[in-house]
């Protein structure tokens, strides 16, 4: 019987496990600070406060390497002095320009092999980074996104047009990217995609969903089935074998307000503490995991002990999609 490794890291438990990267124990960490697709300022401060909350080192505390792409000060200076609408859309050139610098950043870390993780910011970030791990990985790559909301509206159907509401449409091709987003090209396949944790859906995004046959457990498939049957289902739908690259994005809005309150569109009814980090749990124990974002954390909404809660939810999200177990 070999002996038990009692210095064993969590790195080097997820490095055993890993089925596609080439540096699994190194975190590419890419640091968003980005607004621009929606109307409520704060989101921007998210990976700093979290980078203050420590989580660089609660993840070299795991034995991991940690890369930081450069440059983050570049998200805020590269905004247009005069960014008019196009149609709906609210800071078209602005979001563009960021999410293509996001693109190219989170691409980078993917073909170094490294597992990479995004902070952001709002969710508009969504179209960069699934571009970015697309690139290296392919169309085989599966999308786990857990979020209260669809985010799947295209320029035309959104009501608001905040662009933090319709990433996935670009990346799917269900609308016509034109400039500034013609360089979005489809790169995620509609069978590929599955959601979790749905619960605040806009008409035409349920038409959207049904007319594309995407599929999406909402709170009213978590509540019928639990959250252990609700996971393995749709890493079923998209990755049966558990032999492809998952990309996950997860907004903290997906968790109940009570859990993650300082968010810009918390919805009631969602994931409680323990639901939302069994997703990153069960999604790390496949080995498929090769990319993760972690979205929507809005320092400047609620109190101090509001921003401290969603804070260290959104750090310890991270730390189990990277590995941390109970025992």
């Amino acid at each position: 019987m070999a002996p038990v490794d009692y210095n064993t890291t969590d790195a080097s438990l997820m490095a055993a496990r890993t089925k596609f990267l080439k540096n699994p124990k190194t975190v590419g960490i890419t640091c968003v600070p980005f607004s621009g697709g929606q109307p409520k300022g704060g989101v921007d401060d998210g990976p700093v406060e979290m980078m203050r909350f420590g989580v660089l080192d609660q993840i070299q505390d795991m034995g991991y390497n940690i890369e930081l792409s450069d440059g983050m000060d570049k998200y805020q200076t590269m905004k247009p002095a005069d960014d008019p609408p196009i149609g709906k859309m609210k800071n078209p050139r602005y979001v563009s320009m960021a999410a293509r610098r996001v693109a190219e950043q989170v691409r980078a870390q993917c073909e170094k092999g490294n597992i990479a993780v995004t902070l952001g910011g709002d969710h508009s970030i969504g179209m960069g980074t699934l571009v970015g791990s697309s690139s290296v990985y392919g169309d085989d790559l599966c999308v786990i996104w857990v979020d209260a909301h669809a985010d799947i509206n295209t320029p035309d159907t959104t009501e608001s047009g905040n662009l933090h509401g319709c990433p996935l449409s670009f990346v799917l091709g269900i609308c016509d990217a034109e400039s500034p987003f013609d360089w979005i090209k489809p790169c995620i396949r509609k069978d590929r995609l599955v959601y979790i944790g749905l619960r605040d859906v806009d008409a035409t995004e349920k038409a959207i969903l049904r007319k594309h046959n995407i599929k999406a457990f909402s709170m009213h498939d978590v509540d019928r089935h639990g959250i252990g049957k609700v996971v393995e289902m749709a890493l079923d739908h998209v990755n049966k074998d558990r032999t492809l690259p998952v990309h996950m994005s997860f907004d903290v809005d997906a968790l109940d307000p009570s859990v993650a309150p300082a968010t810009g569109t918390p919805v009631r009814g969602g994931l409680t503490f323990r639901e939302g980090h069994y997703i990153c749990e069960a999604v790390a124990e496949t080995g498929c995991l090769v990319s993760l974002d972690l979205v929507e954390v809005n320092p400047a909404l609620g109190d101090p002990e509001s921003l401290r809660q969603t804070v260290a939810v959104g750090c310890s999200l991270v730390r189990c999609s990277l590995g941390e177990s109970l025992l």
